[in-house]
């Protein structure tokens, strides 16, 4: 009996094994990555290198736009706590992660780097097949950190970077903390966030770069295909994300390329572009935000960004006292649809403090309330117009009031002044 069962379990089993033939061996990961691996002294890694020409456009640009953009600017206007120098010594890093969160349980494990080179640009990206190659990734990364003159990013000041850092320290490695940082996601949200709905890496490629990526790779899937990675060992999925992560530094490289560009010649820009760009000047360079202003309202910027491009340029003549150029910026932002209250609190102001036109301010105001009420503001907002139209009223009623006074006394004065003169004896 117990023969029989023994029997009848190996068939079972026979059945089972013929019926699903068994899976073949993963390819290698180099082979489906593209990729060798190298030994860094601390271990092998994967790594990935591509070369591309500097008269490559990624987008509409060339990479080679790069070379000619004015690093000492472009640091200043994007508040870099030290410039950068020397175009063909920047290092253009980015990084896929095991999770967005941060924090010493995330790993790095996909570095990708790009610098210049003769007549190319160099990307060479740093691939962990497992957690234990991390010392590798850090070996490869640390003599290319040594020759950068500065690193470019896109938001590397609040992720990358940090990340990196937290990596270099928990592995007991020196992290460069010296080594100057340009974080192109700073310049980009001053110049587009008003016309464009978002200042993702991606939306800029698509937008001002000029690039629509092919099966693209959501950023927030990169960590579970990592990790499926890590469970079944074939790699060919991953391709994708080595993709997306060398699309995202080629942009980086020509996002530089368009900032050097619009800094010393404003032609091609939009008319949005050209309002975003005098916010990007303005902490700088005052009388070139101006024209950027100017000249985006020439041509023809609308909407709420005309309008916040009015209310700048308003602000700037007030403070240079050219009181005729911020009442005209002022009338045409009341002019706007819908009811700004800013425009005319500045009108009201001009008439009661700079004229001393009571009547005026008092019509401004008046208008304002009526507008503001009908258009449903705030309290606050209808507060205060009702309160200074009530100090304007009181003014003027303390004017009339006085008025009848001052002219008695002008009246009275001039009496004296004609006896004076008759009792005066000719000489």
């Amino acid at each position: 009996m117990a023969a029989h069962s023994l029997d009848d379990l190996r068939r079972v089993i026979r059945r089972i094994e013929t019926r699903r033939p068994r899976r073949p061996a993963a390819q290698p990961v180099e082979e489906a990555l593209g990729g060798e691996l190298v030994d860094t002294g601390e271990g092998t890694l994967l790594v990935v290198r591509r070369e591309f020409p500097l008269s490559h456009c990624h987008g509409c640009r060339p990479l080679g736009a790069v070379l000619e953009a004015p690093l000492d600017l472009v640091s200043a206007v994007a508040r870099a706590e030290r410039p950068v120098e020397d175009a063909r010594r920047l290092l253009f890093l980015d990084a896929e992660t095991t999770g967005l969160a941060g924090g010493t349980g995330t790993y790095a494990f996909l570095v990708g780097a790009a610098w210049l080179e003769d007549d190319r640009l160099v990307l060479v990206q740093h691939f962990m097949r497992d957690f234990d190659e991390e010392p590798a990734l850090l070996a490869a990364l640390r003599p290319l950190l040594e020759r950068a003159s500065g690193l470019v990013t896109f938001n590397g000041a609040t992720f990358d970077l940090p990340l990196l850092e937290t990596r270099f320290i928990m592995a007991r490695r020196r992290w460069p903390a010296t080594l100057p940082h340009l974080d192109l996601l700073r310049p980009a949200r001053r110049v587009w966030t008003s016309c464009l709905p978002d200042c993702r890496l991606a939306t800029l490629e698509r937008e001002v770069v000029g690039l629509v990526r092919d099966d693209d790779i959501a950023g927030a899937l990169i960590p579970t295909l990592y990790f499926d990675f890590l469970r079944s060992r074939r790699a060919a999925p991953l391709g994708r994300v080595l993709a997306h992560n060398r699309d995202d530094i080629l942009t980086l490289v020509s996002l530089l390329g368009w900032f050097g560009n619009a800094l010393t010649s404003r032609e091609g820009l939009t008319a949005g572009e050209l309002g975003g760009l005098g916010r990007l000047w303005e902490p700088v360079d005052v009388e070139r935000a101006l024209e950027c202003y100017r000249a985006a309202l020439a041509a023809g910027l609308s909407g709420a960004p005309a309008q916040v491009v009015r209310l700048h340029l308003a602000r700037w003549e007030k403070r240079c006292s050219r009181w005729d150029a911020a009442c005209l910026l002022w009338e045409e932002a009341a002019r706007d649809t819908g009811f700004d209250p800013r425009p005319w609190e500045e009108l009201a102001k001009f008439h009661e403090h700079r004229r001393r036109d009571f009547v005026a301010a008092r019509s401004v105001v008046a208008d304002a309330l009526g507008l503001a009420e009908a258009a449903g503001a705030s309290l606050r907002t209808v507060g205060a117009f009702t309160h200074r139209l009530g100090r304007l009223e009181r003014r003027l009623s303390i004017s009339a009031e006085a008025a009848p006074k001052r002219r008695a006394s002008n009246l009275g004065d001039a009496n004296a002044s004609g006896a004076d003169l008759l009792h005066t004896p000719f000489a």
